[in-house]
């Protein structure tokens, strides 16, 4: 029983969370609706601001003043910020540099800025090779942990597996425990029921799903769903044991399969980033249901009642999910591509995926592939070192997955992040306890207030209102040039 005293300080603590919370999503969406004003033309705005000079913006190494990121940073253990800014000055301070000056001799000269040919090439399919190399190195590291798991409970002849205590002997059930387990066990969902819905959702892909991506044939989606099932099964045990979704890597399987089953005539591009597409949806939702289960185990919930919220919140997001996407591709310009608002980098990733899939190693430029094979082997040797390294050693190792991500984004949302964790560093510093309760009220304010802003931003742009002022920043020698043209305009006139 909690004592009153603690009671009503935990209330209080927990109002002045929110107060906190509220106080800076508001300061937040205030702040987005002030950078609007400045955003009138292409990189204009504080989110173009040379913070660290000119050529460190070229190189994209620059701080976007978006709170978005800064309260990502507060959150974020600090390893995850400093592996994504070692991954930027890895790749834009160091190695594109460097490839970009065999420009003519490793690719052509002529190459565009996304010609995969060129040294667009380069940054994607090397991104993609430390993300393979580290979804693979944790792929075998959780399908070991669940053999081991599978093989010590059926020493055991256990009848659920406990994950944590499979080296050692079985762990005696408390009374709290042998409740939940009954109450989990008690309310349970038919064999049959699970079944026939799996049976009834395979029957409308095949017939669905064919008809919104032709080069998917009927027999693929049949396929995609007779694998399925066990892939789905290892991923929620995996999740259940390591809290560690592989969804991704069982889509980008799906993508090499697939594809490479089309074939190039008979579109296994699209072929590939479809069945992907399927495979994820399957194998992520099992895992997000383990989770959901893992919670009702803890909070005494049914485990029909999880079941029944997700199948609810999931056709929820069959009808609002393409609506918000309707909303931002009529708002904002050029969805989807490099330099826009909303670029959506994986999507550049995973079509790459399918081209390599589909024209194997032609489609890659000159020792683009001996760089894969590096960087998918020093992810490797990477999660292995901090796997066998003592703790005191392996929290200063950084993580390959988040080192992949700015190698084709830049690192300037690296920066932000480096900045809040600079925040939040110095504010446990200061006050260790005030930054344990009200850091995260803080940082999730800051996510919130842009993350709203967005809302009547897409508002403004539908009603096609546009900023009033550009905000561009310009070298000294340019800015003479344009002084210059536009007195010749004006004596002109």
């Amino acid at each position: 029983v909690v004592p009153l005293d603690q009671k009503f300080l935990v209330l209080l603590c927990s109002r002045e969370q929110v107060k906190t919370l509220g106080r800076y999503s508001l300061v937040s969406f205030l702040w987005g609706l002030f950078k609007w004003f400045y955003t009138a033309g292409d990189d204009c705005g504080f989110e173009s601001f040379p913070s660290l000079g000119l050529e460190a913006y070229e190189r994209k190494f620059y701080f976007s003043f978006s709170p978005i990121y800064v309260g990502v940073g507060m959150i974020c253990p600090y390893i995850i910020n400093v592996s994504i800014l070692l991954g930027g000055i890895l790749s834009w301070g160091l190695m594109w540099p460097l490839i970009e000056k065999k420009k003519g001799s490793w690719y052509p000269a002529t190459a565009k800025g996304s010609d995969l040919h060129g040294l667009q090439g380069y940054k994607v399919f090397i991104s993609i090779a430390m993300i393979l190399g580290d979804g693979f190195y944790n792929f075998v590291k959780v399908s070991l942990r669940m053999t081991k798991a599978f093989m010590a409970a059926a020493k055991r002849r256990s009848t659920l597996p406990v994950s944590g205590s499979s080296d050692g002997p079985a762990r005696s059930l408390d009374d709290d425990d042998l409740r939940r387990t009954e109450y989990f066990l008690r309310d349970q969902i038919p064999m049959g029921v699970a079944l026939a819905g799996y049976v009834a959702v395979a029957a409308v892909s095949v017939g669905v799903v064919p008809k919104i991506f032709p080069q998917l044939k009927w027999y693929y989606i049949l396929a995609v769903y007779g694998m399925a099932p066990v892939l789905a099964f290892c991923n929620a045990y995996g999740m259940g044991l390591t809290d560690w979704s592989l969804a991704t890597t069982y889509g980008k399987l799906g993508i090499f399969v697939f594809g490479a089953w089309a074939g190039a005539s008979h579109g296994g591009v699209i072929a590939g980033l479809a069945a992907c597409g399927v495979m994820m949806t399957i194998v992520a939702t099992a895992a997000d249901l383990m989770q959901d289960f893992k919670t009702g185990y803890l909070t005494l919930a049914s485990p029909r009642s999880m079941f029944i919220s997700q199948v609810i919140g999931t056709a929820m997001g069959c009808v609002i999910g393409p609506c918000v996407f309707w909303l931002f591709y009529r708002a904002f310009d050029n969805v989807g591509l490099s330099g826009s608002d909303y670029p959506a980098p994986y999507a550049v990733v995973y079509r790459n995926m399918a081209i390599f899939g589909v024209q194997g190693f032609s489609s890659l430029p000159k020792h683009c592939l001996t760089l894969c094979c590096v960087v998918f082997a020093a992810a490797v040797v990477i999660n292995l070192a901090r796997d066998l390294a003592p703790e005191k050693v392996s929290r200063f190792i950084p993580v390959p997955m988040a080192m992949a991500i700015p190698f084709y984004l830049g690192s300037y949302f690296a920066i932000d992040m480096c900045v809040g964790s600079a925040i939040l560093f110095v504010w446990e510093k200061v006050d260790k306890a005030g930054a344990d309760m009200f850091a995260r009220s803080v940082a999730s304010g800051l996510i919130c207030g842009e993350g709203i802003w967005s809302m009547p931003q897409s508002v403004l742009a539908l009603a096609k209102v546009q900023p009033p002022i550009c905000m561009k920043f310009l070298s000294r020698s340019t800015n003479a040039r344009v002084d210059a043209f536009i007195q010749t305009l004006s004596s002109k006139t």
